[in-house]
């Protein structure tokens, strides 16, 4: 993954969501893992940061438009380790000396369910209507069986309109496509930080659609707290960033399970974080002297002023405000990714879709979106669906379905596998995520064993792991340092600057491997790790 340049956001030290990294703590009841860690020395982070992809672009080509040579560019810097394993990929009989890939998030462990199901009799049907043009929302029957799914697995209060359903290859188009349709360009979505860094790329390289960080810290700070925790504050703080800087925010993506920390959203947070992004703004409570719902003084003294068509709040001297009507809510869109809905292994954590909340603060505002790339292992056959009441959305979305589209084929496939419940029900789930959690078992006990801390929360793929303390000094030039290490010893290991951490010395382990692989790769992330292990005792501050 590439990394994503930020510019410079100011840290108060006395505000809220203002935090210092004071260590970790396993006495929460959080899933996080503590041994053998320093007390790091405090250090203000930022609050929030406003992404400019092409900040570091310095090349051009004189076949490509500027454009073009920007999308070259991002293929360029992006996935430098997913290209060089794919060059040296680890094979048990032909390659035993490759790199072991434990840093891109795919499940390996069900082939064998997946490879039978879908080499069954019913999978395999020919007839017109599959090799012509279809309903670019795609095919009735698909859309019909994808209502029925997700009402069921998602327990909706109701059941799901086949009418909301939209079908394309993928969760990256999907970003893509609802980046251009609900955004100018040059207008942001507010993301919680450490987040999967491409979709960065997903909602620049059409929309040319930035990202507004909201940074999570790894500070515990009481019981009822957690490590990277998402709060209203937090994203109250990043808005109001971003409006300052002339940034127009026009949504909030939330990935529910999270990648790569596996946070479980509550009910209770979802209604806050979908509250937030519909209520009135602060400091806008009703009409100022001027009879404005609109204005309001601001603490400088200024009027606030919030416009019609850039939304952003900020203070203007009391004279230049104009005396008219102007809206006064926040009225952002929300994306909720629920692409590992049904990877939670961990049968104490509680999951609830978006759509099973009984009432939405903002229907019109609210999208879901799943895949099967990741619940039912199969990121190469490149399916994806949005759920949305907007009408309009839908159907802009839809138009961009045809260059993005599933083949008849395909859709017939995948309609016939999601309306075999007896199989999934009693079959794939309850054995996937058996699979799933003897993985994560054993790399968690690895990493017990090496006095590793890392943060994992029964849901996903992927482990949350602090080498804070392997590195010399905590700068994003160490943690390089150390992913090229891993990459020299032939493990591959995604590093925390991919996902926008703001603390240096995060990684992203991905356990859901076949047992060999796993064991190898392990002895393998323990042979650079003990090499470094006299390097620092105790954890760098961040």
């Amino acid at each position: 993954m590439f990394i994503l340049p930020q510019k410079d956001s100011g840290t108060p030290t006395t505000s809220p969501g203002s935090v210092s990294t004071q260590g970790l703590h396993s006495n929460h009841g959080d899933g996080l893992e503590r041994e053998g860690s320093g007390k790091p020395d405090q250090k203000p982070l930022k609050l929030y940061g406003v992404g400019d992809p092409t900040a570091m672009f310095s090349s051009d080509s004189p076949y490509l438009s500027s454009r073009g040579s920007i999308i070259k560019w991002f293929w360029d810097s992006a996935e430098e380790g997913y290209r060089t394993y794919h060059m040296d990929e680890y094979d048990e009989d032909e390659n035993p000396s490759g790199i072991i890939n434990l840093g891109t998030s795919e499940n390996k462990l069900c082939f064998d369910l997946l490879s039978r199901r879908l080499s069954q009799s019913d999978m395999l049907r020919v007839e017109p209507s599959l090799l012509q043009y279809p309903d670019w929302r795609g095919h009735l029957f698909l859309r019909e069986e994808v209502a029925r799914f997700l009402s069921f697995y998602c327990k909706s209060p109701a059941p799901l309109k086949p009418e909301n359903v939209v079908v394309l290859n993928g969760c990256a188009s999907l970003f893509s496509a609802l980046a251009t349709v609900l955004c100018e360009v040059g207008e942001a979505f507010l993301i919680p930080a450490p987040y999967y860094g491409a979709i960065t790329q997903h909602v620049y390289l059409y929309g040319n659609v930035r990202l507004v960080c909201v940074y999570l810290d790894s500070e515990v700070t009481g019981l009822e707290t957690r490590p990277f925790q998402l709060t209203v504050e937090k994203l109250e703080m990043a808005l109001k960033g971003a409006n300052s800087e002339g940034v127009k925010v026009k949504g909030l993506i939330l990935i529910n399970p999270q990648n790569p920390l596996g946070d479980v959203y509550s009910p209770g947070e979802l209604q806050e974080y979908l509250k937030f992004a519909k209520r009135q703004k602060k400091g806008v409570p009703g009409k100022n002297k001027f009879g404005n719902p609109g204005l309001d003084r601001g603490p400088s003294g200024f009027l606030i002023h919030c416009h019609p068509t850039l939304g952003d709040a900020f203070d203007l001297p009391a004279k230049l405000s104009p005396p008219h009507d102007l809206p006064s809510r926040h009225e952002l869109h929300v994306m909720v990714d629920e692409v590992y809905m049904l990877s939670v292994f961990e049968e104490s954590v509680g999951y609830h879709s978006v759509l099973s909340l009984e009432r939405l603060p903002d229907p019109q505002r609210t999208h879901m979106m799943w895949a099967t790339s990741k619940d039912f292992g199969m990121s190469g056959l490149r399916f994806g669906t949005l759920y949305t009441e907007n009408q309009d959305v839908a159907t802009a979305v839809s138009s961009l379905c045809r260059y993005h589209g599933l083949s008849g084929l395909v859709q017939y496939q995948m309609a016939q596998l999601l309306r075999d419940r007896d199989w999934i029900n009693q079959v794939y789930l309850p054995e996937n995520h058996a699979r799933l959690k003897a993985a994560h078992t054993y790399v968690s006990e690895e990493l017990r064993a090496l006095g590793i801390p890392f943060v994992s929360r029964g849901a996903g793929f992927f482990i949350w792991v602090d080498l804070r303390k392997y590195l010399p000094a905590a700068t994003f030039e160490e943690e390089m340092l150390l992913w090229r290490r891993f990459l020299d010893n032939k493990v591959l290991l995604s590093f925390g600057q991919a996902f926008e951490c703001k603390e240096p010395g995060w990684f992203r382990l991905v356990f859901s491997d076949k047992t060999h692989r796993l064991r190898l790769g392990m002895q393998r992330v323990r042979r650079v790790l003990e090499g470094k292990s006299q390097v620092a005792e105790d954890a760098p501050s961040c």
